[in-house]
């Protein structure tokens, strides 16, 4: 069978995201197998640089996991020729200039979200992209987790009905860092560095909802920053002074209401980290991230209120679990199999950075919700 070689600059991926899901479980997992198959069954196989600014960080991390090449030059990596794809897993504030240099060098781009911190800086770059007639992509990595996969599968097959509502429970406790290390970047708690769950979330909830049930057309959000005080990596003690946690109703088409619950300040007694519950006229389904339970209306109990006697239905025993009918890959290794298809031959791909966009745009209008205290619409957005 025929290769082709498809050369990757992967900038920031020494970070636990870009490391773990992009580089490792992604990228080298899909060039570990061969590379991916296309149309006329070509195996188009990833070759990455890695790339980044601490050269002995970079340098350690290639050894480790076998990469031959990396560098502390971006512009060097830029120009070669030979490496026609970019990717970003660094901080959000330098994406979209990031980008820029990637897509002036004409370099295909994806990257990880929110595409930038602000929404004109969002349109303009994926505007740029779309001049420079590059392919360009942003991951959507939650729409191919099998939970929500079996969401969508039930939504196709008109299980629900009418869809009335969705409720999201999304957060865990991510720990102070003083008797016991935080298990989430510092940055996350710090308003100046880029961090706040409405910012790191909602842009999740976009594409989520937008692509399981129905475009969002307003959102009314308040957020809290619950825990004043936390602890770096080092140990210092830190103003937390972003958000870190979010309480956010959301319109969508069709009358369908959506209420999702951000926290990293709560303690999970639920079936995942994150759940969603689907509720309709003809049935209802609750999915976490791998699993999914069902209740059609044939099968709805008819449980009476009575605060004066201890309730003897098992509800969660009620439901029944969708099965899985199918493999399911890494989520985000989907992804970059389909957007590498994508630069290769143009198959189809969704996740453009104007899609991107509309992430940042609702995370704008969460924080603005939150300062005025009110509704706020989502317009359609507009090429610049």
């Amino acid at each position: 069978m025929t290769e082709q070689r498809i050369g990757i600059v992967m900038h920031g991926v020494t970070g636990r995201m870009g490391m773990n899901q992009h580089l490792i479980r992604s990228v080298l997992a899909i060039r570990d197998q061969g590379g991916v198959v296309l149309a006329d069954g070509t195996r188009l196989v990833p070759d990455p640089i890695l790339v980044g600014r601490n050269p002995d960080k970079v340098a350690r991390l290639a050894r480790r996991l076998g990469v031959e090449r990396w560098s502390d030059d971006l512009d060097t990596a830029l120009a070669d020729p030979d490496d026609t794809v970019f990717f970003d897993a660094a901080s959000t504030q330098h994406r979209p200039g990031l980008l820029r240099r990637a897509i002036d060098a004409g370099k295909h781009v994806y990257c990880e979200k929110p595409v930038s911190e602000g929404l004109d800086d969002a349109i303009a770059i994926a505007c740029h992209a779309a001049r420079a007639g590059v392919k360009n992509g942003i991951v959507h990595d939650k729409l191919d987790l099998p939970g929500l996969v079996k969401l969508r599968r039930l939504r196709d097959a008109g299980f629900f009905g009418r869809i009335l509502s969705i409720k999201g429970d999304f957060g865990y406790w991510v720990f102070e860092g003083d008797w016991m290390p935080a298990q989430r970047p510092s940055w996350n708690y710090r308003a100046a560095d880029g961090g706040g769950i409405i910012s790191d979330m909602l842009c999740h909830w976009r594409y989520v909802l937008d692509n399981v049930v129905a475009p969002v057309r307003a959102v009314s959000c308040i957020g809290a920053t619950h825990i004043p005080e936390r602890w770096d990596e080092t140990g210092e003690q830190y103003r937390a002074d972003a958000d870190d946690a979010a309480y956010a109703t959301f319109l969508l088409d069709g009358g369908v209401i959506a209420q999702i619950n951000s926290s990293w300040c709560t303690r999970v007694r639920r079936d995942d980290l994150v759940t969603f519950q689907i509720d309709g006229t003809h049935g209802s389904a609750v999915a976490g991230l791998h699993r999914c339970w069902a209740q059609h209306r044939v099968n709805t109990p008819k449980p009476v209120w009575n605060p004066d006697e201890p309730q003897t239905m098992t509800f969660l025993n009620q439901w029944q679990e969708v099965p899985d009918a199918q493999d399911f890959d890494n989520g985000f290794k989907t992804q970059w199999e389909a957007f590498l298809r994508h630069v290769a031959e143009d198959a189809p791909w969704s996740y453009t950075l104007m899609e991107g966009a509309k992430g940042v745009q609702l995370a704008e209008a969460g924080y603005r919700s939150w300062r005025e205290r009110r509704w706020i619409d989502l317009p359609e957005l507009e090429a610049a």
